[in-house]
């Protein structure tokens, strides 16, 4: 397991922990009360470090190569129920951008998503998770289909951005994402949308409208990334730190600022630290958010979707 910077007192407490337990084993000496002390400072370690995680080691975290992406997510929630749709019946198939259709409990959802790779090769082959337009059509094209035949969708959010290479202007990346967020606003089935990791920029607003906005406690959701907020402001990444506090881009300040209507507790250590337990919380999340929205007129779940967007924002003096 890999551990981060910040992660480094809980890295030496697991290595004495593992030591100790291996000279027990190894020999006759009597080891399971200096196990038990260590065992006790690591557990508070961790409820210590976890408690005061910083806006950046929440970024560093829903960076954290381990974390679960979407797929995992995907396969974990609906098995081999999941159906993956391919294209966008104009360019091709975008590899950073996934989806289909696979049943939740008695459910089916029309499931998109960023996908990053969890190799150098695999990365490559998904674009670090950073769609062209392409991608975005492709994810309207089932949003679409969700339409029309009465499906909810359900979006999950990953990326460091819409892919920003002169390819993808030349063919629209701007126009693809917001006429995304032009259509989601309108669209008639309940949207659900969860931040899993990276939600940055337009790329993630792209696939990010939805009745129900959630993420995960230590993924971020902002206009930009803390290094590039940096290299704009002080020219240098040095600051961003400094930027991501300012940015107000945690789970935390999202909720306070209404940017998103839930935050989805994670496992002690984060996503990837007890995966099993991440897949059935998101799970039980995913169902009661339906249970409560499915019965909902078309008319008002899409008036009341308008009326949250129309209001974010707006000051009253």
């Amino acid at each position: 397991m890999e551990y981060l910077d910040f992660e480094i007192p809980i890295k030496d407490l697991q290595e004495q922990y593992e030591k100790a337990c291996k000279i027990g084993e190894d020999s006759d000496v009597d080891v399971s009360e200096t196990c038990k002390q260590i065992e006790k400072k690591l557990a508070a370690a961790k409820k210590e470090i976890y408690k005061n995680l910083t806006a950046w080691q929440r970024v560093q975290l829903s960076r954290h190569p381990d974390r679960p992406y979407t797929l995992d997510y995907v396969k974990a929630l609906c098995g081999d129920t999941f159906l993956e749709l391919h294209g966008d019946r104009n360019v091709k198939d975008d590899k950073a951008m996934i989806g289909g259709l696979g049943k939740i409990g008695d459910q089916t959802y029309m499931i998109v998503g960023q996908q990053k790779g969890f190799n150098t090769k695999m990365r490559q082959y998904r674009n670090f998770g950073m769609a062209n337009p392409e991608g975005y059509r492709k994810a309207l094209r089932l949003m679409k289909s969700a339409e029309k035949f009465g499906i909810p969708v359900l979006s999950f959010i990953d990326t460091p951005g819409a892919y920003p290479g002169l390819e993808a202007e030349e063919r629209g990346q701007g126009e693809a994402i917001a006429r995304n967020i032009f259509e989601m606003t309108s669209l008639k089935v309940p949207i659900f949308v969860v931040v899993i990791g990276e939600g940055a920029s337009g790329g993630a607003l792209g696939i990010g409208v939805g009745d129900k906005v959630m993420m995960l406690e230590n993924s971020w959701y902002s206009v930009i990334s803390p290094e590039n907020c940096s290299s704009i402001l002080w020219r240098s990444w040095d600051q961003k730190e400094r930027a991501a506090e300012a940015l107000k881009l945690t789970a935390e300040d999202a909720k306070k600022l209404k940017v998103i209507d839930a935050i989805i507790k994670e496992p002690l250590g984060g996503a990837h630290s007890n995966r099993p337990e991440m897949f059935k919380t998101l799970k039980d999340v995913i169902i009661k958010s339906y249970e409560e929205l499915k019965e909902t007129p078309i008319e008002e779940l899409i008036n009341t979707r308008m009326d949250k967007y129309a209001n974010m924002g707006v000051f009253k003096g």
